[in-house]
């Protein structure tokens, strides 16, 4: 499923930008596809972590002389 909406991104933005044009509102079918791709996006990253594709970032262990 995550494959056959690409650019996800991009179309989440557009519809965020039509529910500002339309005050903050969206039509059913505006919704619906706006849940179907937020959705898939969050499938999409969770298959990026699981994959560790994900940056996590640096950890450097301190230790502390008292």
């Amino acid at each position: 499923m995550t494959e056959s909406i690409p650019n996800v991104l991009r179309h989440i933005n557009e519809l965020k930008d039509a529910w500002r044009r339309q005050d903050f509102n969206f039509t059913k079918q505006q919704q619906e596809e706006y849940d179907l791709l937020i959705a898939t996006r969050r499938e999409r990253v969770k298959q990026f972590y699981a994959d560790g594709r994900v940056f996590k970032g640096f950890y450097k262990a301190r230790e502390e002389e008292f």
